[in-house]
């Protein structure tokens, strides 16, 4: 099947009232987990590569982000390529080349102006490209360059400066502060869901829900019925495959060959994948 389109999964969830999962792929069994997990449960879903997996990657986007592609173009459902969290421009400029139909450009953590004028530039640089563009405004947890919590004051996406950012910069999705935290282990997080309801009433985009893996499940699907469209999850996948991986080292200390656990742990983030669609994709307001 040929790779979808981030804008088209995302426009299609938002008019049927539910949510499309956006999963962070690391590796190769990330996205093999991912893809597997989306034609068992025959529903779309985007694979996302984060400026931190490109590093993780030598700072080389092609290599990973070409075998992300090779197994959503060989999935039987229909699967998109995001480039996520980018604040470097170099990765701005060859997103559409490696083979990306979308980015998010990540000036939340910046004071509003400094957002919005780098937000533009990026915009256009990818919009240029034909890529659709998501932003973030307002301050989601959990990220180190600004140790802020989630809940302080301040950081939540305020309904009036959105419409206004959305305006002045647009981007065709914003991703917006409303409780949750990024690299969360246990699902705790506290949503504000009126918050995620004014949003959507005020803005003319779809909304995006980041550290989504910390969020509980039935307050996942709360948000979606709120007017979340696009749902980021990275923790938990990487939650199983490490977890699968120190049970699989622990039963065989003298093992040597990566495969049996690394095929353990595919199937791990497969089961996490699939009971976190179940939600996302199966949420209609």
């Amino acid at each position: 099947m040929t790779i979808a389109s981030t804008g088209d999964l995302v426009a299609a969830a938002a008019a049927r009232g539910s949510g499309v999962a956006a999963f962070n792929v690391i590796t190769l069994e990330h996205a093999e987990a991912i893809a597997r997990a989306a034609e068992i449960r025959q529903t779309p879903v985007i694979l996302q590569i984060s400026q931190n997996a490109v590093a993780f990657h030598g700072g080389q986007v092609v290599p990973i982000a070409a075998a992300a592609g090779a197994v959503a173009g060989l999935a039987a459902v229909p699967i998109a390529l995001h480039l996520d969290h980018v604040t470097e421009d170099r990765l701005v400029d060859t997103a559409a080349w490696a083979g990306f139909s979308s980015l998010m450009y990540d000036g939340g953590p910046l004071p509003y102006r400094d957002n919005v004028e780098r937000t533009r530039r990026a915009r256009q640089a990818a919009q240029a490209a034909g890529l659709w563009v998501e932003a973030e405004l307002g301050y989601v947890g959990g990220k180190p360059d600004a140790p802020r919590g989630a809940h302080e004051p301040g950081v939540r996406t305020d309904p009036d400066e959105a419409e206004r950012f959305v305006e002045e910069t647009g981007v065709d999705a914003l991703a917006v502060a409303v409780g949750s935290s990024h690299a969360m282990t246990s699902r705790s997080a506290v949503l504000d869901l009126p918050l995620i309801e004014k949003l959507r009433a005020r803005l003319p985009v779809p909304l995006v829900l980041h550290g989504s893996s910390g969020v509980p499940g039935e307050t996942l699907r709360a948000a979606v019925a709120a007017g979340i469209s696009k749902v980021n999850i990275g923790t938990a996948l990487n939650v199983a495959m490490t977890g699968a991986i120190r049970r699989a080292l622990a039963d065989n200390p003298a093992g040597v060959d990566p495969r049996p656990y690394l095929a353990t742990a595919r199937d791990e983030i497969t089961a996490t994948v699939l009971e976190l669609l179940s939600v996302v994709s199966g949420a209609a307001g």
